[in-house]
């Protein structure tokens, strides 16, 4: 028996999925039995080097979704609309849904995993984070007998590219930037990555598998690259570090003041250790580090996005619901596969979260200055890991400093006290250390 899919998109991506599906031979032996069925294209008389039957091809999306013969739909065209519509429209007719659509998933989730509950039905992503690194199964089911504590990662690789960049060459990030959009390593309009956008995406998704539990997007605490400059990556250097953008989810241990079991949830560029896995994970790569109990450490690593490395990660969803489809005898969704839970995940403010901090300021050149930033700190609660005056900007004194683990809030009163000192010209980078 064959399974007929409905693609839609031809892109990037959807030209990957296509040649995949088109070439069974040396693959899994599933691979036989999936059909492409349908097609949904923009323009569909648009001359194509894919091999495909012109009457595959339509501009009907819609028809796609509703089509009685589809068994799977693909969704590869991006976006927020109509990709939100044509999933629940799928869902709907009692197709199983395949997407790569972080974007849709992370915003609109709640409302497709309900839906596709109701349905008994499938909605799979694993290529919605990290590309072709296998992240979103082994969350499902190779790592779901473990207490996860928290899941870390470099999932944007054009910020990492950008970063890399920065460290090889000394280099500032406007002027990598604009070689990066150069080289088709950065859309022309580079906000949802510089910013983070991307990355929080990712991170609610992941979060919301490895918690077992459903994340609000805007609850992601989000800050982007565009404030870091060759200063911080020479500082970083010197104090044994790597500037890398991180989401991070972790778990908080309940206290007596607080028992619920709380997630810190962030996304900012973060003084990595050198000697952390993490550190070493340079150019356009992606690396997601999890931590739980009893399995300790486990670290996957790979392309993050392109072609051939998303295509793998959607055909191999495919061939997970095929698989299915070929034992299944009731519309129940399996247990590891389908997503289940219903309650929100409660999320700590960033004012509570504890971590350390790297800071660098611009002084006046005159005696007590440190004396007075270290007195201010003391004030607020803040343990300084070291504080130093490492040269002249111009006229200005040039202080950076590194503090302990200590309360985000407090940090930032104390921060606040400092930018009105006698003697104070600016703060002009602010980073978390991990």
């Amino acid at each position: 028996m064959a399974y007929k899919i409905g693609l839609l998109g031809l892109g990037t991506v959807g030209t990957g999925t296509a040649e995949i599906l088109l070439s069974p031979e040396g693959r899994h032996p599933l691979l036989q039995e999936l059909e492409i069925h349908k097609v949904g294209v923009r323009t569909p008389d648009k001359p194509r080097t894919l091999q495909i039957s012109p009457d595959v091809l339509t501009a009907d999306l819609e028809s796609i979704v509703t089509d009685p013969a589809v068994d799977i739909v693909v969704e590869l065209i991006g976006g927020l609309e109509p990709a939100r519509s044509l999933i629940l429209k799928a869902i709907a007719h009692g197709k199983h849904v395949v997407t790569a659509n972080k974007a849709v998933i992370a915003r609109y989730g709640d409302e497709i995993f309900t839906a596709a509950n109701e349905k008994g039905i499938y909605v799979m992503l694993e290529a919605a984070v990290g590309g072709g690194i296998p992240i979103i199964s082994p969350l499902k089911q190779s790592l779901g007998a473990n207490r996860i504590q928290s899941v870390t990662g470099i999932v944007n690789g054009t910020t990492n590219y950008i970063l890399t960049r920065m460290t090889a060459e000394g280099a500032d990030f406007s002027e990598v930037l604009a070689d990066a959009q150069r080289l088709g390593y950065a859309e022309a309009d580079p906000t949802a990555d510089v910013d983070g956008f991307d990355a929080a995406d990712k991170l609610a998704i992941l979060a919301s598998l490895a918690f077992a539990g459903r994340i609000k997007l805007e609850e992601v605490y989000r800050e982007g690259i565009g404030q870091v400059s060759a200063a911080d990556i020479a500082y970083a250097e010197k104090l044994g570090f790597a500037i890398k953008l991180l989401a991070i989810a972790k778990r908080e241990q309940p206290t007596g003041t607080d028992p619920t079991d709380r997630l810190q949830l962030r996304v900012h560029p973060t003084f990595v250790p050198k000697t952390h896995p993490l550190a070493s994970i340079n150019g356009v790569y992606n690396a997601i580090l999890v931590e739980g109990e009893p399995i300790g450490q486990v670290m996957f690593y790979g392309r993050g996005a392109g072609a051939g490395p998303t295509a793998s990660a959607v055909v191999s969803d495919i061939m997970n619901i095929a698989a299915i489809l070929k034992t299944e005898t009731e519309p129940i969704p399996h247990p590891l596969l389908s997503c289940a839970h219903q309650h929100y995940c409660a999320i700590a403010p960033m004012d509570e979260v504890m971590a350390r901090f790297y800071a660098r300021f611009l002084t006046k050149d005159e005696p007590g200055v440190i004396g007075k930033l270290g007195t201010c700190f003391g004030n607020h609660g803040v343990s300084l890991e070291s504080i130093v005056q490492t040269g002249m900007r111009g006229d200005l004194s040039e202080i950076v400093v590194v503090t302990h683990d200590v309360r985000e809030g407090n940090f930032r009163e104390a921060l606040e006290d400092i930018r009105n000192l006698e003697g104070i010209a600016s703060i002009p980078s602010l980073l978390r250390v991990l």
